[in-house]
């Protein structure tokens, strides 16, 4: 197959659609946070001078929404192009597309050695980049992505942030009261982050009402997922206990699986 190559823009056009989702949840949840404390605030860019393909992949991903967001439909269809040449070339993404396939057409024995041949050089690659899980008619929705401008590959560092949208569809309202996340890295290590509340706040959720904030998490490989649960209480039923409101695994990754999320 000719060999992929086009031009790039900078990693700053790159990441625009992300920061304008995330300026727009600032006005309601005022700050972002990191989960893992191992980056400060004056992380910089990549200092490799050619992007790896994981991160042109990821880089074209944005533009393409960029492009549509601004009803730019010809520069569109030009980076979809791309990102086709991209799905065949690159092994995890053409295994997801065989996968997606031989689902549809009932070939589950081909789609068991598609889901065995991916899960070994990608293992965390068939989770989504988002997750949706309901507890106690709490819903709590979730979407990664990754970020190119924060990242150094050079130096084992690979930048993500994810953005959370907390709904109430209970009679009553809860407050949240701490967070609990299990990270874990494409080599297996896991680690566990407890803290008080999110975004430096212990926010309280109104039935019908929704909570939104985002944040974000350094990794030392290209990919790993993030599972973990709330803490919350519902504030009016006097003598009320704490329960826990999970927030189901999804992926960190930089050719991450974005189909069908909607947050």
């Amino acid at each position: 197959m000719q060999s992929l190559s086009m031009s790039l823009r900078s990693s700053s056009s790159a990441n625009l659609l992300w920061l304008g989702s995330e300026a727009r949840l600032r006005r309601r949840s005022r700050s972002v946070t990191v989960a893992c404390d191992s980056v400060g605030e004056n992380g910089s860019s990549s200092s490799s001078s050619f992007p790896s393909r994981a991160q042109t992949y990821a880089i074209l991903k944005l533009q393409l929404q960029v492009a549509v967001e601004f009803e730019n439909y010809k520069e569109a269809s030009r980076i979809r192009d791309s990102l086709k040449l991209f799905e065949e070339e690159v092994p995890e993404l053409r295994l997801r597309k065989l996968l997606k396939e031989a689902v549809a057409e009932q070939r589950f024995q081909d789609a068991a050695r598609y889901h065995d041949e991916l899960n070994k050089i990608a293992p965390h690659s068939l989770l989504k980049s988002c997750s949706d899980a309901t507890t106690l008619g709490i819903r709590v929705q979730v979407r990664s992505v990754y970020i190119e401008g924060r990242s150094q590959p050079s130096k084992g560092l690979y930048f993500f942030a994810y953005r959370i949208r907390i709904t109430n569809y209970s009679d009553q309202p809860v407050q949240l009261l701490r967070r609990h996340w299990i990270i874990t890295d494409a080599n297996g290590k896991t680690e566990n982050v407890w803290g008080i509340g999110v975004v430096g706040e212990q926010p309280l959720i109104l039935p019908g009402n929704s909570f939104e904030y985002s944040s974000a998490c350094p990794l030392s490989t290209t990919n790993g997922r993030m599972e973990g649960d709330y803490e919350m209480i519902h504030v009016e039923r006097e003598g009320s206990r704490s329960f826990n409101v999970a927030i189901a695994p999804f992926s960190l990754s930089l050719l991450g699986n974005d189909e069908g999320c909607n947050i």
